[in-house]
């Protein structure tokens, strides 16, 4: 089983190679975007066809295999976790900063089985870094081992996260209520480069020591949660247990003390679950 989920991995390299240079083509081109949930929760015609096009490719190769993808979902497919091999994808997590050319723009691939991420591959489509991650066996960008942070205090590190897409004004409160605690602890500092797989990967390579966020979905997070695990980092709710794909909550640290510490200043809140049953009609 080994052998197949490298292969497996090795597809999902070569096929998010292929969907970054789709991306990178279409930033050289206009573009028609479209709304989802809000005005601010975008799509765009290369969301879709990038999609598209991971999705085919695996079926080429892997017919019996399952898929969440954000588009998919977004388009009405249930977006459940089951125990069969299943494809986590978003094709380009950081729509936003495609739409204004913001250069943190990723393609993100989980690959679940039993419920559990056994590789994930982010590539960083503009900086043109690929970072990959196998259960048990480390994680890596284009090629060089990974190391998450060995900073202890959390006064010397630096804090990601980010606003979300919701604009709901309970929801934002408690976002900038908490991005004021964690500030005031005080940290170094507080970024955000518009796209959750490209912040845990930055906790994996030791840039930032921690990243957290309430409302994004298992796609963006996916991939990243074992890169950043592989890395020697540590996952968490934002309550404080452990990660829950499905919880549209994530923190990210190079340490559980730093985790923690975090965890204390956050305001939690509780989004619908990515497998939330759809209202009824």
């Amino acid at each position: 089983m080994a052998d197949l989920w490298q292969s497996a991995m090795d597809h999902a390299v070569a096929a998010a190679r292929e969907a970054g240079a789709v991306v990178r083509e279409a930033l050289q081109d206009e573009m028609k975007v479209m709304m989802k949930s809000s005005s601010v929760d975008l799509v765009t015609q290369t969301d879709q066809k990038v999609e598209k096009l991971i999705i085919q490719s695996v079926k080429e190769k892997f017919p019996t295999h399952q898929f969440i993808g954000e588009e998919s979902v977004a388009a009405g497919a249930a977006c459940v976790l089951t125990d069969c091999p299943t494809w986590i994808i978003d094709p380009i997590d950081g729509t936003t900063n495609f739409v204004h050319g913001y250069p943190f723009v990723a393609v993100s691939i989980g690959f679940a089985v039993n419920k559990q991420v056994e590789f994930g591959v982010v590539y960083s489509c503009i900086e043109d870094k690929m970072f990959t991650a196998r259960r048990g066996k480390g994680a890596f960008c284009n090629g060089r081992p990974l190391q998450v942070s060995d900073q202890k205090e959390i006064s010397q590190s630096i804090i990601s996260t980010e606003f979300g897409s919701s604009r709901d004004p309970e929801a934002v409160d408690k976002i900038f209520s908490s991005m004021r605690k964690i500030l005031c602890i005080p940290v170094h500092g507080m970024r955000g480069a518009g796209t959750a797989a490209v912040n845990m990967c930055l906790v994996a390579s030791g840039c930032v020591e921690a990243y957290y966020e309430i409302g994004i979905h298992v796609w963006d997070i996916a991939a990243g949660s074992l890169i950043v695990s592989e890395a020697g980092g540590v996952l968490m709710d934002v309550g404080g247990g452990e990660l829950d794909l499905m919880s549209r909550r994530v923190v990210a640290a190079n340490s559980r003390s730093i985790a923690e510490r975090i965890v204390r200043e956050i305001d939690g809140f509780a989004p619908q679950r990515d497998d939330a049953p759809p209202p009824r009609a």
